[in-house]
């Protein structure tokens, strides 16, 4: 191998490893044309006798005066923020050499080099990379979502939660936006400009009255909270993807509804919709899919969530290339809750409990299988009880507690999917492998003990993400060779308004944990609707593309992402592309663009529609045999899936980029060849002499040797690499 080319690869594997996610630690960025390597500090100054004004144009101008200029050498203002109620001071872009000469500076006190804080919020925000720590990151570029529309298609909404003030939302474009709020103003606000319901022809209150609606809402595009958790837990800021983004909620009851409330939100030039709901599972019929087609059209973008019914593979639904599937996955947060054996085996599990305990002393235990009123039986009291998940951590400690028990631990019956449920007692609940750990050692043991010890929020759990063992998986047996879903996003015990419901204290609760793709959904949903922003002149093909050509299939310490089942590496039908990444995902590089007429002739070409399918997709007289069809695997998607058989051992499908980085720019080819398949890309290099030109290449996927047994697949991957921008597609080949 030459040594360029060593030279790229190993670029690749770092990119591929470190870069798609943001680092912990100091905020730095890179060595300026002065040579200093800039971070924020914080400055404490005194007010010297002479600055008696209370102006913020005049202390601002005082706190720059500290400054050695205005700006760094490649542009970024210096001063980041002029406080005046927190601190005298202010927050700036220094070196350590800047801020040793300002020791001498009269009213100086002292600096501290700005920390990233270890989160106790509702976290996501900053897992996926969006920060509000006065960087110029993709919140700070995308105005936080900022005039940007977005509609919810859900159960409804509660709209005096905290999530859904409008401080700091400026009033919606009057001559875009074209809705109606259901309960006007005050209650309708700068933040949630829209509010319908609609339930067979009827027009109905959008209150939510089954919290799902208010949960998805706060996701997407929750105003930000301060001092948000759930008991005590997970304690900090609160904030949906898009926090400066209005929210336009539509209230649905059945399939139809979901129809009139697309129909509506398209008159309504909403930018981006997120449906956390389920429909039928066959293609023709969804209504999520054919609304979703209507939406495209008009630039609009749909995200909607895969089926909670994984492992199960082919559960996949709501599949249609113009729609961005989205599964579910971890992130390295729990709400620790750790059994401590008598023999010093500790396991971490989850709960938040009521009370400010910490740790529970040694307790005799007791293992009681289901937990139920009859469990008196079994001489629960002062003991700590071993419990299945049939009722799930709520109940079962409420159980428990009225039978004298003083702790329980609950054994995950879905693998290594933990919930930190409320329990009015101390409890943890564990995963099924270290759930059976503890049921050994209690029949081992004639004087079994464990005490139960509460170590609050948790960051750093490893691995994260991985895929949540509900979100469901394809590859879909109804749509050709696209790879569903397309992506993950947080999806498990996170963090969402709750319009309803009490705390151990009788207050009402205003924020829960939640887990489902309906939680992973908003979140795609809110992070689309910044690229909206940031690229109003993309089609909603090119901001799907961006977000799956940019997703890491690697977790926080550079390895492949796994499933949250067995441990073992995540499939693309596991996790699509990978996790969303939205920092990349706003300079993509390269995308793959689709227009409407093309999903026509996918859905003509695929031999999977009639006529009359197709027309009622698209809503239009379709004759497919005037239409130029195209194979599925032909349909310019940013992934490439292919089947592969004995009679058919070969496929070359194209594909089309357009360059949306930088002019001048030179992509060349790194590919990883799926077991037993050989792949021939033509050309190998891609240049680009300006910012919007496309060029095409060709890929040739066929057996190595012999062809692979019926039934199995293998997958590989194929990116494009300019040294700046990493485009990376997975493939799949299904074997028949």
């Amino acid at each position: 191998m030459k040594a360029s080319s060593t030279l790229t690869v190993l670029l690749l594997l770092l990119l591929l490893n470190v870069t798609a996610f943001p680092t912990n630690g100091k905020t730095f960025v890179p060595i300026g044309h002065d040579g200093g390597s800039h971070r924020i500090y914080i400055v404490h100054v005194t007010k010297p006798s002479d600055k008696n004004s209370t102006s913020s144009s005049k202390e601002k101008e005082w706190y720059m005066s500290y400054l050695p200029n205005a700006t760094l050498s490649f542009g970024w203002p210096r001063l980041v923020y002029a406080y005046r109620q927190v601190i005298t001071g202010f927050a700036a872009w220094l070196t350590q050499e800047e801020v040793n000469a300002m020791t001498t500076m009269d009213g100086f006190l002292f600096s501290s080099q700005d920390d990233e804080l270890q989160s106790r919020t509702t976290y996501t925000y900053k897992f996926v990379g969006l920060t509000s720590d006065g960087s110029r990151g993709m919140w700070y570029n995308s105005n936080y979502g900022s005039g940007q529309i977005i509609g919810v298609i859900d159960r409804g909404v509660t709209p005096n939660h905290p999530s859904f003030a409008d401080h700091g939302v400026p009033p919606p474009d009057l001559n875009k936006w074209n809705g109606s709020c259901y309960w006007g103003r005050p209650i309708c606000n700068n933040k949630l400009i829209g509010a319908q319901g609609f339930s067979r022809g009827m027009s109905i209150s959008p209150l939510d009255t089954r919290v799902h609606g208010t949960y998805c809402a706060s996701i997407a595009a929750g105003n930000i909270v301060l001092n948000a958790s759930v008991e005590g837990a997970a304690q900090g800021k609160a904030s949906g993807m898009a926090p400066k983004a209005h929210l336009a909620i539509y209230k649905i009851s059945t399939s139809a509804d979901i129809l009139r409330c697309i129909d509506e939100a398209i008159r309504n030039h909403v930018d981006v919709l997120s449906i956390s709901q389920g429909h039928a599972k066959e293609f023709i019929y969804n209504a999520i899919i054919k609304g979703a087609f209507a939406a495209s059209t008009k630039g609009i973008v749909t995200c909607a969530a895969a089926p909670n019914e994984g492992p199960t593979p082919n559960s996949i639904d709501s599949d249609a290339p113009w729609i961005i599937t989205v599964g579910a996955c971890t992130t390295d947060r729990k709400i620790a809750s750790v059994v401590k054996l008598g023999d010093g085996q500790e396991f971490l599990g989850e709960s938040v409990s009521a009370g400010k305990w910490l740790a529970t002393p040694q307790l005799s235990l007791v293992n009681v299988g289901t937990c139920y009123r009859d469990i008196g039986k079994h001489n629960v009291v002062g003991k700590i009880v071993i419990c299945d998940s049939t009722y799930g951590v709520p109940r079962t400690g409420d159980i428990v507690q009225k039978a004298g028990g003083l702790g329980v631990i609950v054994i995950s019956g879905r693998g290594n999917y933990t919930q930190p449920g409320f329990s009015v007692i101390p409890a943890s609940h564990v995963t099924s492998d270290d759930g059976t750990k503890i049921e050994e050692y209690f029949l081992s043991s004639p004087n079994a003990t464990a005490a139960i010890i509460s170590r609050g929020t948790k960051f750093g759990v490893k691995p994260a993400p991985a895929v949540a063992i509900f979100s469901g998986r394809g590859p879909s047996l109804q749509n050709g060779d696209i790879i569903k879903p397309d992506i993950i996003a947080p999806g498990v015990n996170i963090l969402v308004a709750s319009p309803s419901g009490s705390n151990s204290t009788g207050k009402q609760a205003t924020f829960v944990f939640q887990s489902g793709t309906s939680m992973a959904t908003p979140h795609v949903a809110g992070i689309a609707a910044l690229l909206k922003h940031n690229h109003p002149a993309w089609s909603a093909a090119a901001i799907q593309s961006a977000i799956m050509t940019t997703a890491n299939p690697r977790d926080l310490d550079g390895n492949p992402i796994t499933d949250q089942v067995n441990g073992k590496i995540a499939t693309a039908f596991d996790m699509g592309s990978g996790m969303v990444n939205p920092l990349a995902a706003n300079d993509p590089g390269l995308i793959y663009d689709i227009k409407p007429h093309d999903y026509i002739r996918y859905l003509c070409g695929s031999g999977l529609f009639s006529d009359k399918d197709v027309s009622a997709i698209v809503r239009g007289n379709i004759s497919c045999s005037t239409v130029r069809g195209i194979k599925p695997n032909d349909l310019n998607y940013p992934s490439i899936g292919v089947t592969l058989s004995a009679t058919s051992p070969t496929v070359t499908v194209t594909r089309t980029v357009t360059n949306v980085g930088d002019a001048d720019s030179v992509y060349k080819l790194y590919f990883n060849d799926p077991k037993g398949v050989r792949i021939d890309v033509s050309p190998k290099e891609l240049s680009f002499k300006t910012v919007g030109e496309s060029q095409n290449y060709d890929v040739t996927i066929s057996f190595k040797t012999v062809p692979m047994p019926p039934g199995d697949h293998s997958e590989g991957q194929l990116g494009w690499f300019s040294g700046k921008h990493l485009v990376r597609s997975p493939i799949a080949v299904t074997f028949v």
